[in-house]
């Protein structure tokens, strides 16, 4: 995969691709780039506004359909009747990318009462996977769960006790826990789709590296710290590779012929920041399968979002 750029992707016509965060960062490019090869993208939005002047701007480049819908992952009845409308006007997804997510933020809650990192991260993703395998798995190919995660896995530790950060809330350990609660979450999906025997959806794994987007500038807004903003605007200057060459990893694991289920894909430079698509190897922690067995189990409670594999 040496060098693989959006020029490398295979046609995407008559493909369906959902996904989440899409009207900026890497979920815009992303969407460009599928909308660029054909594919009909159904973007899913927390401001169906900013959502729709993202769609107008890719509209000029590209030459697939764009579908702009609200999808509010820190609420799951928004989820629920995001894939409900879906489910309503489409025969199958094709391809699902869990893009959308929340950094080192003050601590919040969502609207059902999940701190937000990972409520956002991790429990609105597993939710709405949940309710969309049945048209990955109505796919006439082979669909792909694409989840976003980050080279902050490493610093996540799972605590079930207080998995919502409410005795010791850190910014950044839970952001780490979240996007390690994705990677738990993407290997498990794979054996479980496995163990099921089925063969035609594949959940795939994959992070960025350092990408100069927005994501990096919500804490420090929500704080109000002009220094921090200062601090980041320098770090995503001299660190940062841009948002276009971070989605890269995405859109690999999403359409490479030699992606199979439970790889994970980053880029291939220096510490992993930056760079062209390669597999990669997380940290022990997310292949803990006793761990993802556990997350699986509280998600199922938490979202109330059982998973049909189709028996």
């Amino acid at each position: 995969m040496s060098g693989w750029t959006v020029e490398d992707m295979p046609p995407m016509d008559e493909r369906t691709v959902v996904v989440t965060g899409a009207n900026s960062g890497l979920g815009y490019e992303g969407t460009e780039a599928f909308a660029r090869k054909g594919a009909t993208v159904v973007m899913a939005c927390r401001s169906v506004d900013r959502g729709e002047r993202a769609a107008a701007e890719i509209r000029h480049a590209a030459t697939g359909e764009l579908d702009v819908r609200e999808c509010d992952l820190a609420d799951l009845d928004s989820v629920a009747a995001f894939a409900e409308g879906l489910r309503e006007d489409y025969d199958a997804v094709d391809v699902l990318c869990n893009n959308a997510g929340v950094m080192a933020i003050p601590r919040q809650e969502t609207a059902d009462g999940f701190e937000m990192q990972m409520g956002v991260n991790h429990f609105g993703h597993f939710a709405l996977t949940g309710r969309l395998l049945p048209m990955l798995s109505a796919s006439d190919g082979e669909a792909r769960v694409v989840t976003q995660s980050s080279g902050a896995h490493e610093m996540g530790e799972m605590d079930f006790s207080d998995l919502h950060s409410e005795r010791d809330y850190g910014k950044w350990a839970a952001y780490g826990r979240s996007k390690l609660s994705n990677l738990l979450f993407a290997y498990e999906l794979d054996r479980r789709l496995d163990d099921h025997g089925v063969d035609d959806v594949l959940s795939v794994a994959c992070h960025p590296g350092y990408a100069d987007t927005d994501l990096q500038f919500r804490g420090p807004r929500e704080m109000g710290s002009s220094l921090r903003m200062a601090g980041m605007k320098v770090a995503n200057a001299l660190l940062g590779q841009s948002a276009e060459k971070g989605a890269l990893p995405m859109l690999y694991a999403a359409t490479a012929d030699d992606v199979l289920g439970g790889e994970f894909v980053g880029p291939d430079g220096l510490m992993d920041m930056r760079g062209y698509p390669e597999f990669q190897r997380s940290n022990a922690a997310s292949y803990d399968e006793d761990d993802a067995d556990r997350l699986w189990t509280v998600s199922e409670a938490a979202t109330g979002v059982t998973y049909d594999f189709g028996e």
